[in-house]
């Protein structure tokens, strides 16, 4: 057994030990983002326009795996706080655009800011190079799922 009480057999699985070091992770992210009232969707639909710029709500939907109704949700909630802005796409009204306001790029970098700690205080068994490491091999894995 391990030191904290986990069977072996499970702490013999990678993807055990990926799951549960991704829910600390996503725990400790949602509680600092948490303390600005927003969530890791709010996160993600900024970077996603920062990343790739302006999207229809629906694009948004489908390039981040968010239910519609949820990403109405999340969207008013970035437009109610100025991070975004939604109009109607002139080439056809049906559609609403979503675009990042400079607010909503300030929110972002601060976001990062409070991932990036919480990331280092969870990697800091690692040296910079096997952080390194395994980031590049997570991106191979991610890569390929």
């Amino acid at each position: 057994m391990a030191a904290d009480g986990t069977p072996p057999t499970l702490t013999a699985l990678t993807t055990y030990l990926l799951s549960r070091t991704g829910k600390t992770a996503r725990g400790r992210l949602a509680a600092q983002l948490a303390g600005q009232g927003l969530r890791l969707w709010h996160m993600a639909v900024l970077a996603a326009l920062a990343d790739f710029g302006p999207h229809t709500q629906r694009e948004l939907a489908e390039r981040l795996a968010i239910d519609p109704s949820d990403m109405v949700k999340v969207l008013d909630d970035l437009t109610a706080a100025g991070h975004v802005t939604r109009t109607r796409d002139p080439a056809d009204r049906r559609r609403i655009r979503v675009a990042l306001t400079a607010s909503g790029t300030a929110a972002l970098a601060a976001q990062v800011t409070r991932a990036e700690s919480v990331q280092s205080a969870l990697l800091a068994p690692l040296t910079p190079h096997e952080r390194a490491t395994l980031h590049a091999l997570l991106l191979r894995v991610y890569g390929a799922s």
